[in-house]
């Protein structure tokens, strides 16, 4: 038989997926992939359900309903200041994944190069790939996770395309400031590139920090895509509504390519989402301020057991340093170690490493937006474990 695409077939199977199954086999706490416990808010799923039983339930219009489309482009205006025409400037996609897909390859022409800042979500790469990019990876070092600016500035070239990045940041949880979007966009602007900016986490931030969209700043609105996800804002994984904002001449690339790709989206869900998206200001204040006492209430403990637990300044996760725990072996070795005996499971941070095997071995991420009971289950078996 002859051969499959080299680029897909050659991958494995997802750090989530594999440390998942072992989750179930050996029944632990799964604080591996990120999805919440939550049922999400009851007016949005209110609506999507009403949609369903009254709405039209044949093909939306491609680039998604008219009134998502709407909502995102209010949303965008309420929060970041941005005046978008839902008409040209707005695309639906079926989740932020297809989204990320449905950019790289509208954007990227074989040969093109592709800036992405590791530790990365693991579908970035395979996506650039599989376009024809070639990734030029520039790394963060934790505990501090700083831009460096001179590897950085050193990636970007007359070959750049674009630059991929995602704030807040999966997996360790970093929200880029104004003057380091800042200097980002001084790189696309000096070299022509476009910047694609995953920003699904946009609400869950914390703290003093504040999510600042790149298209915000002079000379991006142009020359940016921005990605949001109802899945994230409303605790809603499984819908997989997502969305674009470009410039129109920017989106039509990727929305040629999302013609092909799924074409659209389930309209009961888009019609849920774009309630989401309209809801007052005080539920995304609530949401933001739940998860940060779930980020307090799961890192507390973990730092009574012994980790050292890096700062979390948006996302659903924190990463903690495993090594004064007094274990010697990778931090794949330890997620499948606290989950066949101690009975929780997290993920190894070297999986969002394009090579593992030349990425920190002693950091694991675990998921906090779980019921607090979760958590405190979690806390106490691993309280058990490592007193013995």
């Amino acid at each position: 038989m002859k051969p499959a695409n080299t680029t897909i077939s050659g991958l494995g199977t997802t750090v989530f997926e594999v440390m998942s199954a072992l989750a179930r086999q050996y029944q632990s706490v799964n604080l591996g992939q990120g999805f919440p416990d939550d049922k999400g808010p009851d007016e949005v799923r209110q609506a999507a359900a009403d949609y369903l039983l009254n709405g039209h339930n044949q093909y939306p219009p491609m680039m998604g309903l008219p009134e998502l489309r709407q909502a995102v482009a209010e949303h965008a205006k309420r929060f970041q200041s941005l005046d978008i025409d839902w008409q040209t400037e707005v695309l639906v996609t079926s989740g932020a994944t297809e989204a990320l897909a449905d950019c790289l390859f509208g954007l990227i022409e074989p040969g093109d190069e592709v800036v992405l800042i590791e530790p990365l979500y693991d579908s970035y790469l395979p996506i650039v790939r599989r376009a024809g990019g070639v990734p030029r990876l520039v790394r963060l070092e934790p505990p501090s996770w700083t831009l460096p600016r001179q590897e950085l500035a050193a990636a970007f070239s007359a070959r750049t395309k674009l630059i991929l990045f995602n704030t807040p940041m999966n997996p360790c949880s970093k929200v880029f400031d104004r003057e380091e979007l800042g200097f980002i966009a001084d790189l696309c602007l000096k070299h022509d590139a476009y910047a694609v900016c995953d920003e699904v986490y946009e609400h869950i931030v914390f703290d003093d920090h504040r999510h600042l969209s790149i298209m915000t700043l002079p000379g991006m609105r142009e020359r940016t895509a921005r990605i949001g996800s109802a899945g994230k804002s409303f605790s809603l994984t499984g819908w997989k509504v997502g969305y674009v904002t470009a410039a129109p001449d920017m989106l039509k690339p990727i929305a040629k390519t999302h013609q092909f790709m799924t074409f659209t989206t389930p309209p009961n869900l888009q019609w849920g989402a774009a309630t989401g998206l309209r809801l007052d200001k005080r539920y995304f204040e609530s949401l933001a301020s739940e998860m940060q006492g779930k980020r307090d209430r799961l890192a507390g403990g973990l730092a009574q057991i012994g980790f050292d637990v890096l700062p979390s300044q948006g996302t659903y996760f924190v990463t903690t340093d495993f090594r004064s725990l007094g274990f010697n072996g990778t931090d794949e070795d330890f997620c499948r170690h606290i989950t066949t005996e101690a009975g929780v499971t997290a993920v190894p941070v070297s999986a969002f490493y394009d090579d593992p095997g030349q990425a920190p071995v002693h950091f694991v991420r675990f998921c906090f937006c779980k019921n607090n009971s979760t958590l405190e289950a979690a806390i106490d078996r691993l309280k058990e474990y490592f007193r013995r």
